[in-house]
């Protein structure tokens, strides 16, 4: 029996979600041979306050003070203050981070977030016990320094882009492999037709779908869901407010001219993108990802500056969407889909299938089960 420790964050819902895939895949190839544990350190009460709150802290400041978020963004990318965060935060870590890998004594440690490296190695180095080491990288090109440290065994990526990004910042060829983002196996198993996963849902199967995913930190989902709503478009609209109660509350109270459907939270988000001919959402890289997994195009409404923008990019240069800051530029953009037969809609859908990964999480798995075998 092999144990693979998965160590993750919830800054955000990529990292747990990405954690979560990899732990899935693992399940299915290695049932009954390989014990999986996921753990975030960041959850312990022994840590500093401030180390704590980052998490919920996250959400606030990118919601409420969305310059200084980017501003420390961009002064955290050189290597030399990269290097600094790595050690500071590492020192804070270094407790809890060792006494989880003595509990657990895993075979290989895969982390889907990047400030766990140094603690990681520094516990290497006390206990002179080294442990196979593969940090997946879960945003697009180009990322933060942040994530490239010399304590990884494997470094996986989303992206050739990615790649010669990490080989720059001194991660040797070999250790560095594309993979793409993991995303939950779900995705690639749902392969029924568009229309019968609609009838399942109860959706209408002859009117383009668009679904539109919000949460708290997504802006401009409202405005632009009330353009389509008065676009006169042959549209069906879904609308999932992520949690956020209010956003659920104002849609479900909305009159819409168009047939549409509201939900608040969903655990069946696979299942949706599935039924669904597009997606209009924030640049986040775990819906970007699962959107382009299932071969869906995006229009973007939002992003978080420096850390989304890649993410955006990502899609926009590899023709698979569009970024709409305002609500006619949706409606103008959603008009040129739909023109000629949707024919423009058709060609982004193609590009999204070929930027779409929907398997990594099962290569990442594979590249976990072989470091487990080797061990420490």
């Amino acid at each position: 029996m092999k144990n693979v420790l998965i160590l993750t964050a919830d800054m955000g819902f990529g990292h747990r979600s990405a954690a979560n895939a990899i732990a899935a895949a693992l399940g299915e190839t290695h049932p009954r041979d390989c014990t999986v544990q996921v753990a975030n350190p960041l959850d312990d009460r022994r840590l500093p306050h401030v180390l704590r709150r980052s998490q919920s802290d996250y959400d606030r400041i990118v919601r409420e003070m969305p310059q200084l978020f980017k501003l420390a963004y961009r002064v955290a990318q050189t290597r030399s203050t990269s290097a600094i965060v790595h050690q500071a935060v590492g020192a804070m870590l270094l407790r809890v981070v060792r006494e989880l890998v003595e509990r657990f004594r895993p075979d290989a440690i895969v982390t889907p977030y990047p400030l766990y490296a140094a603690a990681l190695s520094a516990t290497f180095a006390l206990t002179r016990h080294r442990i196979p080491l593969l940090t997946v990288v879960t945003d697009m090109a180009p990322v933060h320094q942040i994530w490239f440290h010399k304590a990884s065994d494997f470094c996986l990526v989303a992206t050739p882009q990615v790649r010669a990004q990490a080989l720059a910042c001194g991660m040797m060829p070999e250790k560095v492999k594309i993979t793409g983002i993991p995303v939950h196996p779900d995705l690639a198993r749902e392969t029924r037709p568009t229309s019968e996963v609609r009838a399942q849902l109860g959706w209408r199967s002859d009117l383009t779908t668009v679904l539109a995913v919000g949460s708290r930190r997504v802006r401009n989902l409202e405005g632009i869901l009330n353009a389509l709503n008065h676009s006169a478009l042959p549209l069906q609209l879904v609308a999932v407010a992520g949690g956020d109660d209010a956003l659920h509350r104002q849609l479900k109270g909305t009159r819409w001219h168009l047939p549409a459907r509201v939900y608040n939270f969903v655990s069946n988000m696979p299942t949706l993108l599935h039924a669904a001919d597009c997606v209009v959402c924030k640049a986040g890289g775990l819906i970007v990802t699962e959107s382009l997994a299932c071969g869906k195009p995006l229009l973007l409404t939002d992003l978080i500056e420096g850390q989304e923008t890649s993410n955006a990019c990502y899609v926009v240069d590899g023709g698979a969407g569009e970024l709409a800051r305002s609500p006619m530029d949706a409606m103008v953009t959603m008009y040129h889909w739909l023109a000629r037969g949707g024919r423009e809609l058709s060609r982004r859908t193609r590009n999204a299938r070929r930027l779409g990964r929907p398997k990594a999480a099962s290569a990442v798995a594979s590249l976990a089960w072989a470091a487990a075998l080797h061990g420490p």
